[in-house]
């Protein structure tokens, strides 16, 4: 089986919680299967949707038209809206994730910096919600993996102060267990 990403394990958002949610489309793909017949040419879509607040999904629609590979790849971007924790307007920490051969690197930028990306990150984080941002792609640039790999990046991001509220509770936790265990 397959290690499962960040993306795959975070929460999902329910898409009535989302508010007004927007779509783009970040690749079309021609494909072509060879079968004694002949070749059965078919779409690949990967669309990216979010509310521009700080919840975003991505989905790969696959059909026989393009229309149909693009409504399918929203659906699915709608299955799986994840929640991206945000620091004003930008994100809480700098943070580096691989899908397959595709590296990504997201850092936090100042007030007025702008979205720093190249085109499926740029994408993917302007659904977000993200309005400063630095970052660069290493590697290979098949937008499936980047947009893949900006996800799994968006949703390893952890807020500072939630992660120590959510420490400390485990830890004051622990000793109440040992003592009901020594009783």
């Amino acid at each position: 089986m397959p290690k499962q990403s960040p993306y795959d394990l975070a929460p999902r958002v329910a898409p009535e919680n989302a508010g007004a949610l927007t779509e783009r489309v970040l690749m079309i793909r021609r494909i072509a299967k060879v079968t004694a017949g002949g070749k059965n040419m078919r779409f690949n879509a990967m669309v990216a949707v979010g509310d521009g607040r700080n919840v975003v999904g991505i989905g790969l629609g696959k059909a026989a038209a393009v229309p149909d590979a693009v409504r399918k790849g929203v659906a699915i971007a709608r299955r799986n809206l994840i929640e991206v924790p945000l620091r004003g307007t930008t994100i809480p920490h700098d943070i580096v994730t691989k899908y397959r051969s595709s590296h990504v690197v997201l850092k936090p930028a100042v007030d007025g910096t702008g979205v720093v990306a190249g085109a499926t990150v740029r994408a993917v984080v302007d659904l977000a919600g993200i309005k400063d941002i630095l970052t660069k792609a290493v590697g290979n640039t098949n937008p499936i993996n980047l947009s893949k790999a900006t996800m799994d990046a968006l949703a390893s991001l952890r807020d500072p102060q939630t992660e120590v509220e959510r420490r400390r509770a485990r830890r004051s936790a622990q000793p109440a267990q040992q003592q009901q265990q020594g009783s």
